[in-house]
């Protein structure tokens, strides 16, 4: 069995075929889904599934790109929201400075906010990082002497410093599709020294689907072609990486019941 620690059921063909992703994802061994929150606006869309599904978890959080719609984002306004079962972890949010589609100031604001949310509650922070990578890992690196907080850096498409950063804070780091691009070269290689024990999976569905399934929307049951792809990477059993990173899904995102 695996997990899918990051994907969006709530975009797109994961609405429109809902029972089918469900089934395909449980042919495929996967036991759990981490429905994510990119909008604060769409939070009851996201807990809607969660609360459906037993075998699916929900976050709550306003992604970098959201940062000029949904400016006033508060640490009190997430912190209301984790009290529901099904809400496991803060986010996701960070920085994005690759399309710039919300002001930096707005975006850092933000990110101190779901911080801090974290911190709080404990619930881990899942972060988002793309072209930011020096000014992200100083936010954290700060926010983390003002106290500590779970994390993981989800979608990792960063550098080898970022990742041994990001390691050093105690954070997870999570393997999307990417990995299995032709181009993803420098991100191959770095996924070769994150520790067994440290290293999440995920689809970003219904985005970056993986070789075999480039060009078509992604879903849940994609991640074990990542899975797969990691091991081979690694020069480790398919077995020992499922395992392992679903045990580790459940170590970090502690409030998220096994089945």
């Amino acid at each position: 069995m695996i997990v899918d620690s990051h994907c969006h059921l709530n975009y797109g063909t994961m609405t429109e075929d809902m029972s089918g992703v469900m089934a395909r994802a449980q042919s495929a061994g996967v036991e759990t889904m981490l429905a994510v929150n990119a909008r604060l606006s769409e939070f009851d869309d996201v807990l809607a599934v969660a609360e459906k599904y037993d075998h699916v978890f929900a976050t709550v959080g306003s992604h970098p790109h959201e940062a000029e719609k949904e400016p006033d984002v508060s640490a009190d306004q997430l912190i209301e929201k984790t009290g529901h079962d099904k809400v496991v972890a803060i986010g996701e949010s960070g920085l994005d400075f690759y399309y710039d589609y919300a002001p930096r100031a707005l975006q850092e604001k933000n990110f101190r906010a779901h911080i801090a949310a974290a911190r709080e509650t404990g619930l881990p922070l899942i972060v988002h990082a793309r072209a930011a990578d020096d000014l992200c890992r100083e936010i954290l690196q700060q926010e983390m002497g003002q106290g500590v907080f779970p994390a993981v850096i989800h979608c990792f498409t960063a550098s080898r410093e970022f990742a041994e950063a990001s390691l050093e804070m105690g954070f997870y780091i999570s393997i999307s599709g990417i990995i299995t691009f032709n181009s993803a070269k420098d991100l191959q290689q770095t996924a070769k020294i994150i520790p067994l024990d440290r290293l999440l999976i995920e689809t970003d569905a219904p985005y970056l689907s993986p070789v075999p399934k480039r060009g078509k929307a992604n879903e849940p049951s994609y991640v074990k072609y990542t899975a797969e792809f990691l091991a081979g990477l690694r020069d480790e059993p398919y077995e020992v990486m499922a395992q392992a990173t679903t045990d580790n899904f459940y170590r970090l995102f502690a409030k998220a019941t096994r089945p």
